[in-house]
């Protein structure tokens, strides 16, 4: 069980804010023909109209990977029996970290918007992906995560 909840603004020292008082965490989740599910973010959110993955803050005391998955099933439906972890990679700015977890999906399975958070959800060929105009910190990790893929 993790602690208080991180749902809170922390702001760097050169003024950017981060979501997440305990850093945050997203699922890349991959499919067996190499698609990636993505997420288009509400207007509303920060980083408006972009595509991201499915996640958010981390609890007190909860593992990242733990978050990435809770908040990955809460967005977008994804049904946590069907993720194997394949590895991790870490932003960490020193004040504020954010984990993207990269899991394979045994099985394509149907995601659900079950929040006001996305517009839609959608599983895109990772060779698709440079195309759709990304969050910009995703944008800038997208590379390196594909070339592990």
């Amino acid at each position: 069980m993790s602690g208080s909840s991180g749902d809170a603004w922390v702001e760097g020292p050169d003024g950017a804010r981060y979501w997440g008082r305990y850093g945050a965490a997203g699922l890349l989740a991959v499919s067996p023909v190499r698609e990636v599910l993505l997420q288009h973010r509400a207007e509303w959110s920060h980083f408006g109209g972009t595509w991201g993955l499915p996640g958010g803050a981390r609890h007190e005391g909860e593992s990242a990977v733990d978050a990435a998955v809770r908040e990955a099933g809460e967005e977008a439906g994804v049904p946590p029996a069907l993720l194997v972890v394949r590895f991790s990679s870490v932003l960490d700015l020193g004040y504020w970290s954010y984990t993207t977890v990269v899991a394979d999906a045994v099985e394509r399975f149907r995601p659900v918007v079950s929040d006001p958070e996305s517009i839609e959800l959608r599983w895109v060929a990772a060779s698709e992906v440079a195309a759709l105009p990304l969050h910009p910190r995703f944008a800038e990790s997208w590379p390196a995560l594909a070339a592990r893929l």
